[in-house]
């Protein structure tokens, strides 16, 4: 197959290649100073107070399931078998963590048009054993969190977000990944901004924060400040202090060269995301009638990660046919994200259980996909796909 449109190109320059060089010059690799300069500049550019980066979007949603452990908030604090809302698309480790802490997974349906949750069968789901939702972006489109907080109003339930794949995306002028008490983000190389490997985490929450940075390294003390929520007061010996361990944490830590990636990344990310806009409006105005195909439904703004092309009921069109004529017009595509995640099985392993049917996963399971969308203009691509 000859490939004329990429699922991802690089978004790198001379000032990437620049920063790598500067990183290998100074001899020091492991997390450091880079590290927490991107940090800054990536909370500041979502509006969030606090940012830790790790080594991938996954590790980012396994600390975010993790901190919830050893909150001391009782309105935060998961413990195992608290259920645990998600939905039925999405990529393997927004499940994954779930299961490894003990939550009860309750898979919830889609919604066709958005590919985010159906809202009506969210509301349907929630009882009075539900502890959290996670809030899944899928494909750079933000859910309707409006909708979301008024179902979980006046309730203790925690919503988190897997923002994994929609970093830049707003609704109602807010930033996705920012209206739970953790969101997370990744930059490997297919997504919005790269660094290579790597993933992220935000919060406001100062004490979530502190344990996130403590469960990123080892469990230990050696990254808290002096005062802090983790622990007790930490000795002023810093020897005393080198392997003080309070959490059962991980070694998820990134590496110099990705946050000195990091900070190059995030200066182009407001042009990365406007070129991205222009394009799916490209789509909108291609698409937005096609016999065959429907494409994803905006919510506030999107991001546009890629372009999911799913068949209508009752056409005549296959996938196996679809697919074929994309790759022969040099197109590379995937499945949507994992596709109806309930179906594999993994799901043997979990406690969960399934809200109603997921007529709507299923549907975009058997004949759903997605094409790249790039950082530049691809005028040529919207033709090719409104020619289908």
């Amino acid at each position: 197959m000859n490939i004329k449109f990429p699922l991802a190109t690089s978004s790198w320059g001379q000032e990437e290649q620049d920063a790598m060089q500067r990183v290998i010059a100074s001899g020091m690799y492991s997390m450091g100073a880079n590290v927490q300069a991107f940090e800054q500049d990536f909370s500041k550019y979502l509006g969030s107070k606090h940012c830790v980066m790790v080594n991938s979007g996954s590790s980012a949603n396994l600390l975010m399931v993790a901190a919830l452990f050893y909150t001391k908030n009782p309105k935060l604090k998961l413990k195992r078998g608290d259920e645990v809302i998600v939905p039925a698309v999405s990529w393997s480790t927004t499940y994954y963590p779930l299961y490894q802490y003990g939550l009860k997974v309750k898979f919830v349906d889609i919604d066709l048009n958005t590919l985010n949750y159906d809202l009506e069968q969210l509301a349907e789901a929630v009882t009075h054993k539900t502890r959290a939702i996670m809030a899944v972006n899928l494909l750079g489109n933000p859910n309707d969190f409006g909708r979301i907080e008024e179902i979980i109003a006046g309730r203790d339930i925690v919503l988190m977000e897997d923002n994994c794949e929609s970093l830049g995306a707003t609704y109602q002028g807010k930033q996705a990944g920012t209206f739970g008490v953790m969101g997370t983000y990744s930059s490997f190389f297919s997504h919005h901004i790269a660094t290579m490997e790597g993933g992220l985490i935000v919060t406001d929450d100062e004490e979530i924060y502190q344990i996130i940075l403590s469960l990123r390294a080892h469990g230990w003390t050696r990254n808290l400040p002096k005062q802090n929520h983790v622990c007790s007061d930490k000795s002023d010996d810093p020897f005393e202090e080198s392997w003080r361990f309070v959490l059962p944490g991980y070694n998820v830590r990134p590496l110099e060269i990705e946050g000195a990636l990091g900070v190059e990344q995030v200066k182009r990310l407001p042009l990365l995301i406007e070129e991205r806009r222009k394009n799916g409006k490209l789509l909108q105005a291609a698409m937005h009638a096609h016999p065959d195909l429907i494409i994803q439904q905006e919510i506030g703004e999107s991001s546009w990660f890629g372009f999911s092309l799913v068949i209508r009921h009752g056409s005549q069109l296959t996938r196996k046919a679809l697919v074929q004529k994309l790759q022969d017009m040099g197109f590379e595509c995937r499945p949507i994200v994992a596709g109806n995640f309930a179906k594999n099985e993994v799901v043997k392993y979990f406690d969960s259980e399934v809200h109603g049917t997921l007529k709507n996963a299923e549907h975009i399971d058997q004949n759903g996909l997605f094409v790249g969308n790039h950082h530049f203009p691809i005028p040529e691509a919207f033709a090719a796909l409104a020619s289908l």
